[in-house]
């Protein structure tokens, strides 16, 4: 119950009140063993928005938004392929060198590395983050405050002896975090400002599988991704018999998030439950009561699941990484 609460609180509370905060992430994905699926692959996101893509089939990086597209030059594209290419043999022989650590030999394998920034444009606070993680667990993280590598794992003790016996990379590494990554956010911020500051409402429903299961309250379509989603019971928030699942991508730049409440029949009859919605386009909170007239059903073939993600590789990139994420929380 209590963890719940935490997680609610943390993610979704804390988001929403800096809704103004601009973060740029990078996301790379090397892999064996996983049949039509490209062995290494990249993607660029800014505020949760994929705008650069590149994997080891196509050898290119490329555009993810027209804005993007339109506001760089040329060379930009081909540096960054270059970057792309030159990186990746790096997580093919990581990847070696983690099965050899973990006494492994065969079977399917991942290494990715998350890095980024974010700014908060009011206040100028900013942050950074560098971790790398194997098979969807942690390996090795940067300690910012610290400029040291924690490595959670004993496989990755060697790694994190000899990252931090090179004082001379992680001052450049400081460098990069706190003046070039945040550069480049604010470029990048200037360049997509009209699509990156709209705002879009979500569309809110009720879904049921049977009289039995939990109720799903399901926000999608909405733009930017803070948002807060809770459950009430006679007017008062709920702490328990209550699932918040992880704001997830649409494939049209919008968001969609679903929190579940476990209730028995007898006491829906008893009380008033509603969900609520809090989000930056809504002037009013969007409240739907749980009535039988507001809830769907999956008869018909109500479709359940996300909206699939136009590019596959992006898809199966955003998949390892919420596997990597969920894994670190819990």
């Amino acid at each position: 119950m209590w963890n719940n609460l935490l997680f609610v609180l943390i993610l979704f509370g804390i988001d929403f009140i800096l809704a103004i905060t601009h973060s740029l992430q990078y996301v790379y994905s090397g892999s064996s063993g996983i049949p039509n699926l490209p062995e290494f692959m990249t993607v660029g996101l800014v505020d949760g928005e994929p705008i650069t893509y590149y994997d080891s089939n196509i050898r290119r990086e490329v555009p993810r938004q027209e804005w993007m597209a339109k506001a760089v030059d040329p060379d930009y594209w081909n540096r960054n392929t270059q970057v792309s290419m030159d990186t990746e043999p790096v997580f093919k022989t990581n990847i070696e060198v983690a099965k050899q650590r973990f006494n492994q030999t065969g079977g399917i394998h991942t290494v990715q590395q998350m890095y980024g920034c974010d700014w908060d444009d009011e206040t100028g606070a900013t942050g950074a983050f560098h971790q790398y993680g194997y098979d969807g667990s942690d390996f090795i993280a940067l300690d910012f405050r610290t400029m040291t590598y924690v490595a959670p794992v004993m496989q990755a003790i060697p790694t994190k002896e000899k990252w931090n016996s090179d004082r001379a990379e992680l001052e450049n590494i400081k460098s990069y975090f706190t003046q070039g990554c945040i550069g480049w956010l604010k470029k990048y911020v200037s360049y997509g400002k009209s699509t990156l500051e709209r705002t879009v409402h979500p569309e809110v429903s009720l879904l049921q599988k049977d009289p039995s299961s939990p109720v799903t309250c399901r926000a999608t379509g909405f733009f930017p991704k803070e948002i807060m989603v809770t459950w009430q019971k006679d007017g008062m928030d709920m702490y328990y018999d209550v699932e918040v699942g992880e704001t997830l991508p649409n494939g049209d730049g919008t968001f969609q998030i679903t929190s579940k409440l476990t209730v028995k029949p007898e006491d829906r009859k008893m009380n008033s439950y509603s969900c609520v919605v809090q989000h930056k386009s809504l002037q009013d909170d969007i409240a739907v009561l749980l009535e039988e007239k507001n809830i769907r059903t999956n008869q018909g073939g109500l479709p359940w699941g996300i909206s699939i993600i136009a590019s596959v590789g992006l898809m199966i990139l955003f998949a390892i990484e919420r596997l990597w994420i969920k894994n670190r929380t819990g």
